[in-house]
């Protein structure tokens, strides 16, 4: 049976084959994961439609077309062939063959390139000599010490720079310096190429890296910065969050509130929920939100469909079902696909203040961040709060500054008084 690359969307037409999760000649159950496959889009699981053992064909690296056959299983169930050389029933049995001692080899002590290139020009077996250097490697020195002396022939002019003159030569054959200096500045360089590692990107971050560069070619992205006290937020959490736990089997979180936050403000500001078609303003009625995921291929941005629409329960348990296919590779192309608006939270890695880019052709991303106890006045006093930076990247051609700073400040409204938009809501 083959093992073919699925389609994973219209737009989609080759995949890199990214990492293999069984080895070849390995025995595989019925829909167990093979390995996985990474487009611009998306990173999946490819499994078996059958128990038996496993072909792979394509290595771990390439990228193949949609379709492609990167592997097979042989199906179990079959007569075994009979091994080669095995005795038939007609066939007298032949006399074994003398054993013979197989060569012990050791293997060969670490050595930089330019001294296998070295080793090879002085015709010197690495395996036959002891390495002085740390960890065992062979250093020039030693090759020069443990080479065999070839005075009848004529060396080359690699080898010819690395051996030792003697000290009339030396004095008689100055220009031989040049090479020497030569090959004794070519080993640095080659310890240089051993402190640093080149890989080739994934689709995904390739992706990503062209999104991230069309936005700032083709938008006139600005951000504006706000704050917002969270005192009544955690007051709510800590009230309610054991209850909603157990009636709803999911924590009460932040993004739930931020969301019906956000929908509540779009519908008062629009155009920060709407995009750019050719020469026309498009405005959604509608919002679907998208909330950035962190993954281990990179960032993805599943969509809240109709968000405005949803609880605060079905918010909090679709980000958790996204969070959970992100981690196990199961998030698919339609999850991913549309969106009218993005909300970014890097306050759970410790970003204490950032600039979100939006994500084409949205006009609008919210960036949250970490909470942190801040001294600010209420009523004359100085008090403690919990303050958190808000910051909304916007699209200038469509959102005017008035809009993005009432939108921010909308939120930030919202935020420090939840019961009222909860009641609204």
């Amino acid at each position: 049976m083959e093992i073919k690359v699925p389609a994973v969307g219209e737009s989609v037409f080759e995949a890199l084959v990214a990492r293999w999760l069984k080895k070849s000649g390995e025995p595989v159950e019925l829909d167990e994961p093979l390995c996985e496959i990474e487009t611009d889009k998306v990173t999946l699981e490819v499994t078996a439609d059958a128990a038996g053992i496993l072909s792979i064909q394509v290595p771990e690296g390439e990228t193949v077309k949609i379709g492609a056959v990167i592997g097979s299983i042989e199906e179990q169930g079959g007569a075994a062939a009979p091994e080669a050389g095995a005795a038939r029933p007609d066939q007298p049995p032949q006399p074994a063959p003398p054993s013979q001692p197989a060569p012990s080899l050791q293997p060969a002590p670490p050595m930089s390139p330019s001294g296998r290139k070295l080793a090879r020009e002085m015709g010197v077996e690495p395996r036959d000599l002891k390495g002085s250097g740390r960890g065992g490697r062979l250093t020039r020195d030693d090759l020069l010490k443990g080479g065999p002396a070839r005075p009848a022939a004529e060396p080359t002019p690699a080898l010819a720079a690395a051996l030792p003159l003697p000290a009339a030569a030396a004095r008689e054959t100055k220009p031989a310096a040049a090479p020497r200096k030569a090959a004794e500045a070519a080993l640095p360089a080659a310890a240089d190429q051993a402190r640093i590692t080149r890989k080739p990107m994934t689709p995904i971050r390739k992706r990503i890296a062209q999104r991230l560069v069309s936005v700032r070619l083709n938008s006139a992205m600005l951000t504006s910065f706000n704050e917002a006290d969270l005192t009544q937020v955690l007051l709510l959490r800590k009230k309610h969050g054991e209850y909603f736990l157990k009636r709803h089997n999911v924590k009460l979180g932040f993004m739930s509130l931020f969301v019906r936050a956000c929908c509540e403000a779009l519908r008062e500001f629009p155009e920060v929920n709407a995009s750019i078609e050719g020469d026309d303003i498009v405005y959604h009625n509608f919002c679907d939100i998208g909330v950035a995921v962190g993954g281990e291929k990179g960032l993805v941005v599943p969509v809240l469909r109709g968000a405005e629409k949803m609880t605060l329960a079905e918010i909090e348990q679709a980000i958790a079902g996204f969070t959970e296919k992100v981690r196990s590779n199961r998030i698919a192309i339609e999850d991913l696909e549309g969106g009218t608006f993005t909300i970014s939270n890097g306050g759970v890695y410790g970003s204490l203040l950032s600039t979100p880019i939006l994500n084409p052709p949205q006009s609008g991303v919210l960036g949250m961040h970490a909470i942190q106890e801040r001294p600010v006045v209420r009523k004359g006093a100085i008090v403690i709060r919990p303050m958190m930076y808000l910051a909304l990247s916007y699209d200038h051609r469509i959102v005017d500054g008035r809009g993005a700073v009432g939108f921010l400040k909308r939120v930030k409204e919202y935020i420090e008084e939840p019961e009222e938009m909860l009641l609204e809501g």
